[in-house]
Protein backbone atom coordinates (compact mmCIF):
# COMPACT_ATOMS: atom_id res chain seq x y z
CA UNK A 1 0.00 0.00 0.00
CA UNK A 2 1.20 3.27 -0.82
CA UNK A 3 -0.73 4.98 1.62
CA UNK A 4 -3.87 4.38 4.14
CA UNK A 5 -6.42 5.59 1.21
CA UNK A 6 -5.40 2.69 -1.53
CA UNK A 7 -4.39 -0.66 -1.76
CA UNK A 8 -2.94 -3.22 -4.37
CA UNK A 9 -5.53 -4.82 -6.85
CA UNK A 10 -2.91 -6.66 -8.89
CA UNK A 11 0.34 -4.31 -9.65
CA UNK A 12 -2.28 -1.31 -9.16
CA UNK A 13 -2.75 1.04 -6.61
CA UNK A 14 -6.60 1.40 -6.53
CA UNK A 15 -8.80 3.66 -3.43
CA UNK A 16 -9.15 1.25 -0.76
CA UNK A 17 -12.92 1.24 -1.63
CA UNK A 18 -12.94 -0.12 -5.09
CA UNK A 19 -10.66 -3.17 -4.37
CA UNK A 20 -13.77 -5.37 -3.36
CA UNK A 21 -16.06 -4.01 -6.15
CA UNK A 22 -13.38 -5.20 -8.92
CA UNK A 23 -12.51 -8.02 -7.05
CA UNK A 24 -16.08 -8.99 -7.85
CA UNK A 25 -15.63 -7.96 -11.39
CA UNK A 26 -13.21 -10.67 -11.74
CA UNK A 27 -15.13 -13.31 -10.65
CA UNK A 28 -18.46 -11.97 -12.39
CA UNK A 29 -16.40 -12.26 -15.48
CA UNK A 30 -14.82 -16.14 -14.88
CA UNK A 31 -17.49 -17.63 -12.64
CA UNK A 32 -18.97 -20.18 -15.34
CA UNK A 33 -15.67 -21.14 -16.60
CA UNK A 34 -13.91 -21.35 -12.95
CA UNK A 35 -13.85 -25.38 -12.41
CA UNK A 36 -12.29 -25.83 -16.19
CA UNK A 37 -9.74 -23.20 -15.97
CA UNK A 38 -8.85 -24.24 -12.06
CA UNK A 39 -7.65 -28.15 -14.06
CA UNK A 40 -5.93 -26.20 -16.51
CA UNK A 41 -3.90 -23.86 -14.36
CA UNK A 42 -3.01 -26.67 -12.50
CA UNK A 43 -3.20 -29.64 -14.15
CA UNK A 44 -5.22 -30.93 -11.50
CA UNK A 45 -3.49 -30.76 -9.05
CA UNK A 46 -5.60 -28.45 -7.18
CA UNK A 47 -7.59 -30.90 -6.20
CA UNK A 48 -4.31 -32.59 -3.96
CA UNK A 49 -4.07 -29.02 -2.57
CA UNK A 50 -7.77 -29.25 -0.99
CA UNK A 51 -7.85 -32.92 0.02
CA UNK A 52 -4.73 -32.18 2.39
CA UNK A 53 -6.63 -29.15 3.92
CA UNK A 54 -9.48 -31.15 4.18
CA UNK A 55 -7.28 -33.45 5.92
CA UNK A 56 -5.84 -30.96 8.30
CA UNK A 57 -8.91 -29.84 9.37
CA UNK A 58 -9.74 -32.37 11.56
CA UNK A 59 -13.66 -31.66 10.60
CA UNK A 60 -15.91 -34.32 12.24
CA UNK A 61 -19.58 -35.37 12.15
CA UNK A 62 -21.79 -32.68 14.22
CA UNK A 63 -19.68 -29.81 13.88
CA UNK A 64 -20.05 -26.41 12.24
CA UNK A 65 -17.51 -24.85 9.60
CA UNK A 66 -17.50 -21.80 7.90
CA UNK A 67 -15.99 -22.13 4.53
CA UNK A 68 -15.40 -18.18 3.22
CA UNK A 69 -14.37 -17.89 0.02
CA UNK A 70 -16.15 -20.47 -1.23
CA UNK A 71 -16.29 -20.23 -5.03
CA UNK A 72 -17.73 -23.05 -6.82
CA UNK A 73 -17.51 -25.33 -3.29
CA UNK A 74 -14.74 -27.84 -3.52
CA UNK A 75 -13.95 -27.76 -0.11
CA UNK A 76 -17.79 -27.00 1.43
CA UNK A 77 -18.90 -30.62 -0.74
CA UNK A 78 -16.59 -32.24 1.74
CA UNK A 79 -17.02 -30.68 4.45
CA UNK A 80 -20.80 -31.26 3.71
CA UNK A 81 -20.21 -35.15 3.93
CA UNK A 82 -18.06 -34.83 7.03
CA UNK A 83 -20.00 -33.10 9.30
CA UNK A 84 -23.35 -35.19 7.94
CA UNK A 85 -26.78 -34.36 8.55
CA UNK A 86 -26.21 -33.24 12.30
CA UNK A 87 -23.52 -30.49 11.32
CA UNK A 88 -23.70 -27.74 9.60
CA UNK A 89 -21.18 -25.95 6.47
CA UNK A 90 -22.26 -22.64 5.64
CA UNK A 91 -20.94 -21.53 1.94
CA UNK A 92 -20.33 -18.11 1.59
CA UNK A 93 -19.04 -15.66 -0.58
CA UNK A 94 -18.45 -11.70 -1.59
CA UNK A 95 -19.33 -12.43 -4.94
CA UNK A 96 -22.91 -13.49 -5.79
CA UNK A 97 -21.82 -14.90 -9.15
CA UNK A 98 -19.20 -17.77 -7.56
CA UNK A 99 -21.67 -18.76 -4.51
CA UNK A 100 -24.66 -18.94 -7.03
CA UNK A 101 -22.32 -21.01 -8.95
CA UNK A 102 -21.62 -23.14 -5.80
CA UNK A 103 -25.19 -23.49 -4.90
CA UNK A 104 -26.12 -25.06 -8.22
CA UNK A 105 -23.44 -27.20 -8.23
CA UNK A 106 -24.13 -28.51 -4.85
CA UNK A 107 -27.67 -28.91 -5.72
CA UNK A 108 -26.88 -31.10 -8.82
CA UNK A 109 -24.62 -32.97 -6.48
CA UNK A 110 -27.53 -33.82 -4.09
CA UNK A 111 -26.02 -32.07 -1.19
CA UNK A 112 -28.62 -30.58 0.88
CA UNK A 113 -30.12 -30.07 4.34
CA UNK A 114 -27.10 -28.97 6.01
CA UNK A 115 -25.03 -26.63 3.89
CA UNK A 116 -26.54 -22.68 4.03
CA UNK A 117 -25.46 -19.70 1.42
CA UNK A 118 -24.36 -16.16 2.03
CA UNK A 119 -22.77 -13.57 0.80
CA UNK A 120 -20.14 -12.68 3.33
CA UNK A 121 -17.17 -10.07 3.44
CA UNK A 122 -14.37 -11.98 5.12
CA UNK A 123 -13.59 -8.40 6.82
CA UNK A 124 -16.74 -8.33 8.09
CA UNK A 125 -18.05 -11.66 8.95
CA UNK A 126 -21.56 -11.84 9.76
CA UNK A 127 -21.73 -14.22 12.61
CA UNK A 128 -21.63 -14.82 16.44
CA UNK A 129 -18.51 -15.36 18.18
CA UNK A 130 -17.70 -18.56 19.28
CA UNK A 131 -20.01 -20.38 16.68
CA UNK A 132 -18.01 -22.84 14.01
CA UNK A 133 -15.31 -25.39 15.09
CA UNK A 134 -13.55 -24.95 12.05
CA UNK A 135 -13.07 -21.78 9.36
CA UNK A 136 -11.64 -22.22 6.13
CA UNK A 137 -10.56 -19.72 3.15
CA UNK A 138 -9.04 -21.11 -0.03
CA UNK A 139 -7.31 -19.31 -2.77
CA UNK A 140 -9.66 -15.77 -1.21
CA UNK A 141 -7.25 -14.64 1.29
CA UNK A 142 -4.84 -12.53 -1.60
CA UNK A 143 -8.29 -10.87 -2.55
CA UNK A 144 -9.28 -9.23 0.61
CA UNK A 145 -8.39 -6.03 0.98
CA UNK A 146 -7.55 -5.92 4.69
CA UNK A 147 -6.41 -8.77 5.15
CA UNK A 148 -5.11 -8.74 9.08
CA UNK A 149 -9.05 -7.72 9.75
CA UNK A 150 -10.17 -11.17 7.65
CA UNK A 151 -7.95 -13.26 10.03
CA UNK A 152 -9.12 -11.63 13.80
CA UNK A 153 -12.78 -12.26 11.98
CA UNK A 154 -11.81 -15.62 11.42
CA UNK A 155 -10.12 -15.79 15.39
CA UNK A 156 -13.28 -14.09 16.43
CA UNK A 157 -15.94 -16.72 14.96
CA UNK A 158 -14.25 -19.98 16.50
CA UNK A 159 -14.97 -21.74 19.41
CA UNK A 160 -12.49 -21.96 21.39
CA UNK A 161 -10.63 -24.94 20.47
CA UNK A 162 -11.19 -24.39 17.08
CA UNK A 163 -8.95 -23.95 13.94
CA UNK A 164 -8.74 -22.16 10.39
CA UNK A 165 -7.28 -22.88 7.60
CA UNK A 166 -5.83 -20.88 4.71
CA UNK A 167 -5.45 -22.59 1.62
CA UNK A 168 -3.64 -20.04 -0.59
CA UNK A 169 -0.92 -19.29 -3.42
CA UNK A 170 2.50 -18.41 -1.95
CA UNK A 171 6.09 -17.93 -3.15
CA UNK A 172 8.07 -20.78 -4.28
CA UNK A 173 11.15 -22.00 -2.23
CA UNK A 174 13.82 -21.98 -4.62
CA UNK A 175 14.77 -19.29 -7.32
CA UNK A 176 14.99 -21.55 -10.43
CA UNK A 177 11.37 -22.76 -10.03
CA UNK A 178 10.81 -18.79 -8.99
CA UNK A 179 11.52 -18.12 -12.00
CA UNK A 180 9.58 -21.01 -13.95
CA UNK A 181 6.54 -20.07 -12.18
CA UNK A 182 7.22 -16.25 -13.09
CA UNK A 183 7.21 -17.29 -16.97
CA UNK A 184 4.19 -19.44 -16.54
CA UNK A 185 1.94 -16.94 -14.65
CA UNK A 186 2.68 -14.03 -16.72
CA UNK A 187 2.46 -15.77 -20.06
CA UNK A 188 0.74 -19.29 -20.12
CA UNK A 189 -2.08 -17.99 -17.44
CA UNK A 190 -3.33 -15.11 -19.43
CA UNK A 191 -3.54 -17.17 -22.82
CA UNK A 192 -5.82 -19.72 -21.37
CA UNK A 193 -7.67 -17.31 -19.69
CA UNK A 194 -8.62 -15.28 -23.42
CA UNK A 195 -8.86 -18.80 -24.82
CA UNK A 196 -11.39 -20.68 -22.21
CA UNK A 197 -12.84 -18.01 -20.57
CA UNK A 198 -12.55 -14.99 -23.10
CA UNK A 199 -10.69 -12.92 -20.14
CA UNK A 200 -6.98 -12.44 -20.17
CA UNK A 201 -7.14 -10.02 -18.03
CA UNK A 202 -8.92 -11.28 -14.77
CA UNK A 203 -5.49 -14.02 -15.35
CA UNK A 204 -3.26 -11.49 -15.45
CA UNK A 205 -4.50 -10.17 -12.10
CA UNK A 206 -4.34 -13.53 -10.50
CA UNK A 207 -0.32 -13.38 -11.33
CA UNK A 208 0.03 -10.02 -9.85
CA UNK A 209 -2.21 -10.99 -7.10
CA UNK A 210 -0.37 -13.71 -6.26
CA UNK A 211 3.13 -11.94 -6.10
CA UNK A 212 1.38 -8.92 -3.80
CA UNK A 213 0.15 -11.50 -1.42
CA UNK A 214 2.27 -12.60 2.15
CA UNK A 215 5.31 -14.92 1.99
CA UNK A 216 4.75 -17.99 4.01
CA UNK A 217 6.54 -16.57 7.42
CA UNK A 218 4.44 -13.05 7.20
CA UNK A 219 1.36 -14.99 6.75
CA UNK A 220 1.82 -17.07 9.97
CA UNK A 221 3.14 -14.22 11.93
CA UNK A 222 -0.16 -12.42 10.94
CA UNK A 223 -2.33 -15.73 12.28
CA UNK A 224 -0.39 -15.00 15.48
CA UNK A 225 -0.83 -11.65 15.93
CA UNK A 226 -4.46 -12.37 15.64
CA UNK A 227 -4.21 -14.63 18.57
CA UNK A 228 -3.80 -17.80 16.70
CA UNK A 229 -1.63 -20.26 18.27
CA UNK A 230 0.29 -23.18 17.54
CA UNK A 231 1.04 -22.13 14.00
CA UNK A 232 2.12 -23.66 11.13
CA UNK A 233 2.63 -24.09 7.40
CA UNK A 234 2.59 -26.87 4.45
CA UNK A 235 4.22 -26.11 1.14
CA UNK A 236 3.05 -27.68 -1.66
CA UNK A 237 4.20 -27.48 -5.17
CA UNK A 238 7.27 -26.45 -4.00
CA UNK A 239 5.66 -23.37 -2.07
CA UNK A 240 3.32 -22.47 -5.39
CA UNK A 241 0.60 -22.58 -2.79
CA UNK A 242 0.69 -23.24 1.02
CA UNK A 243 -1.60 -24.17 3.58
CA UNK A 244 -1.52 -22.58 7.04
CA UNK A 245 -3.07 -23.95 10.03
CA UNK A 246 -3.58 -22.00 13.39
CA UNK A 247 -5.82 -23.06 16.48
CA UNK A 248 -7.80 -20.82 18.99
CA UNK A 249 -6.92 -21.85 22.20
Amino acid sequence: MSDQNTTHFGYKQVPVQEKAKRVREVFDSVATRYDVMNDLMSLGIHRLWKRHAIELSGVRRGQRVLDLASGTGDLAYRFSGLVGPDGLVVMTDINAAMLGEGRTRMLDRGRVGNIQYSLVNAEQIPFESDLFDCVTIGFGLRNVTHKQNAIDEMFRVLKPGGRALILEFSHPTTKPLSKVYDAYSFSVLPMLGKLVANDSESYRYLAESIRMHPDQETLRSMMEASGFERCEYFNHTGGIVAIHRGYKL
